[in-house]
């Protein structure tokens, strides 16, 4: 299915290193949309907070203000 997922506009960002499993996958032309199979949680903590966490944080604050759009663009 991945080739027919990246025709729709889905990419797949992130491999494994032993057996090249997709481990992330992204919707570019949406506001944010990461999806991961490994445990950002794990290696995060409040003080230092994982980069997936601290992204998602800050294209939250963006919408908020208005610098990103509140819809999906297609």
């Amino acid at each position: 299915y991945q080739k027919i997922l990246e025709t729709a506009g889905l990419t797949f960002s992130g491999f494994s290193a032993e057996n090249h499993l997709v481990e992330t996958i992204e919707l570019p032309n949406h506001p944010f949309f990461i999806a991961s199979q490994f445990h950002p949680e794990f290696n995060s903590n409040p003080r230092d907070g994982h980069p997936l966490f601290t992204a998602f944080i800050q294209a939250a604050l963006a919408q908020r203000a208005g610098g990103l759009d509140a819809e999906v663009t297609q």
